[in-house]
């Protein structure tokens, strides 16, 4: 039941720490994305994992406004009534997503380089029954051979 109660809370302050962020729009937050929250269990500290897309300097950036916004963000959550008191907010760089993609250029290139290239079609010499006595014979001879040996075809009469 406790550990339900933590995953409760730590999607409530997931979901209000992005709100107030959206909210006050800082010109220095790039694209942002809170991939989670950790609240220790005694409810004293909440990891907030966010992603930044773009730049490394996008991502020093965004990190340097959201441990600046950290003191409003706090002062705002404490209208939550759920909540006693709110957990001292900790922001850590979540490097899940990159690591995802490079994962990923991995598998695409081993996947790349692990198709066979299809094979050109072999050419089959063309075995030929010997015949008895004779040398082998050439195409064209074999198709004169298959031509007489049919019977000859009767007229109808009229």
């Amino acid at each position: 039941m406790w550990s339900r109660r933590i995953e409760r809370i730590n999607e409530l302050l997931l979901q209000e720490i992005s709100r107030v962020v959206v909210e006050r729009q800082d010109p220095d937050i790039g694209f942002v994305t809170f991939t989670g929250v950790e609240v220790t269990e005694d409810l004293m500290q909440a990891k907030v994992f966010y992603s930044v897309l773009g730049s490394e300097d996008d991502r020093l950036r965004t990190a340097g406004a959201l441990e600046h916004m950290r003191h409003e963000i706090h002062q705002d959550m404490r209208r939550l009534e759920s909540l006693k008191r709110i957990p001292t907010l900790v922001f850590i760089h979540d490097q899940t997503p990159q690591k995802a993609a490079r994962v990923f250029e991995l598998i695409e290139q081993i996947h790349q380089e692990s198709q066979p290239v299809p094979p050109e079609p072999e050419k089959k010499p063309v075995v030929r029954p010997a015949s008895r006595g004779r040398k082998p014979a050439s195409p064209s001879a074999l198709k004169k051979e298959k031509k007489s040996a049919r019977p000859p075809q009767r007229k109808k009469p009229r």
